[in-house]
């Protein structure tokens, strides 16, 4: 018998150590299809920051991101331990992406409206269509049943009581959709205790989660440069003026800045069993933030051609760079592979002057501090660690 035993028809235990392992053409069309909810996340904070309403524009977006995120996490997991490609897996894989773009759909009206009835039932959609995976996991490995059955009781428990979101009053809502997300959030480390020891524990594959990362990174960091590029050429229906000019040049800069310090780093590969759902859960940090810049970039532009608050405009570039920053080091803290200080305070340093600027400076200034910051991480990168880690 193999170490991890597969059946022709059904769910499977993909083993761990298994070479050659990518992404599937399936897997990345889910990629997209979370891409747009994301979209429609940055969207939505954009036209909030633009009309002035900040807090209801920040915290709609990490509500509506948190959902995205955390269906498109649990998707990518249980695919890299049990993708089997068949009929039922690519049809209920179908029933989440409905379920994710549901989801998309309705994320104007949970941010800007704050009505989340259809953002609800497109979330439940998607958890839901994961139980039955799990379910199907469970019949045919009777090794692995608690462990399944964990992640479906709970699950489909935690679906019953996102419903409740529907009914409670507005100024209670943020505190009882805080309070379902850590209970979703605890879902995986109880239902992985149940096959700690075993060697089923952990199952996913190491080099496949870290590429699936790396992809959505992509993906995000793309949307982001769409939403900015978006935003630089409606205001430049006016004229393009030198202001204009230094914001797009400078989120150019920011964006493969950022791209450069995710995939040049050697704090960013895949933990080992022990630290991978620590790792997989900050990733939120860095994904948001990507999310939230191009929507920070849009209002910059706005701001310059006088259609947006100048401090917003800073502010929502500031604050996303800066998250960035602060993401990559508490992954590199997660992940233990932090051989010098040179990795870390640099970039808490520099994550508090784009602050401190976004405070007080104008938008041209913030956004091109925010560049020069971006460029003079990459420059220590390349002097540190003048081998990429990307080139293997």
């Amino acid at each position: 018998m193999p170490a991890f035993p597969s059946i022709s028809v059904g769910p499977v235990v993909r083993d761990p150590d298994e070479e050659h392992r990518a992404s599937t053409p399936l897997e990345l069309f889910v990629d997209l299809c979370f891409v747009v909810a994301v979209a429609q996340s940055a969207a939505a904070l954009h036209h909030e920051l633009v009309i002035g309403e900040v807090a209801y524009g920040v915290v709609g977006f990490l509500m509506a991101f948190f959902g995205v995120w955390w269906a498109w996490m649990n998707f990518t997991w249980f695919a890299s331990a049990h993708d089997a490609d068949d009929v039922p897996y690519r049809l209920l894989t179908l029933v989440q992406i409905t379920g994710v773009l549901i989801y998309a759909a309705a994320v104007p009206h949970n941010v800007e409206d704050h009505d989340f009835t259809l953002s609800v039932i497109g979330y439940v959609i998607m958890r839901l269509a994961l139980v039955t995976q799990w379910l199907r996991v469970a019949r045919h490995f009777p090794e692995l049943r608690t462990r399944c059955l964990r992640y479906a009781i709970g699950i489909t428990l935690l679906q019953l009581l996102w419903l409740l979101i529907l009914i409670t009053p507005e100024r209670y809502a943020p505190w009882l959709f805080l309070a379902l997300a850590i209970g979703e959030l605890s879902i995986p480390q109880w239902a992985e205790g149940a096959a700690r020891g075993s060697r089923y524990w952990r199952l996913f594959h190491p080099a496949h989660i870290e590429e699936r990362y790396g992809l959505f990174t992509i993906i995000v960091l793309g949307e982001s440069v769409l939403s900015a590029t978006v935003g630089i050429q409606e205001v430049s229906t006016g004229g393009v003026s030198a202001s204009l000019l230094a914001v797009a040049a400078a989120g150019l800069l920011i964006a493969f800045g950022a791209w450069w310090i995710y995939f040049d780093h050697p704090g960013h590969l895949t933990p080992d069993a022990q630290l991978a759902i620590r790792w997989g859960y900050l990733h939120v940090v860095v994904f948001a933030s990507l999310a939230a810049l191009g929507a920070g970039l849009h209002v910059a532009a706005e701001a310059v051609a006088g259609e947006a608050m100048e401090r917003v405009g800073a502010l929502a570039v500031a604050v996303p760079v800066a998250s960035y920053l602060v993401g990559i080091v508490l992954l590199m803290i997660a992940t233990r592979h932090v051989p010098r200080p040179i990795y870390i305070v640099p970039k808490l340093i520099g994550a508090g002057l784009i602050l401190v600027v976004g405070v007080v400076g104008s938008v041209v200034v913030t956004v091109s501090v925010a560049a020069a910051v971006m460029v003079v991480m990459v420059v220590i990168m390349v002097i540190v660690a003048p081998t990429p880690h990307v080139v293997r």
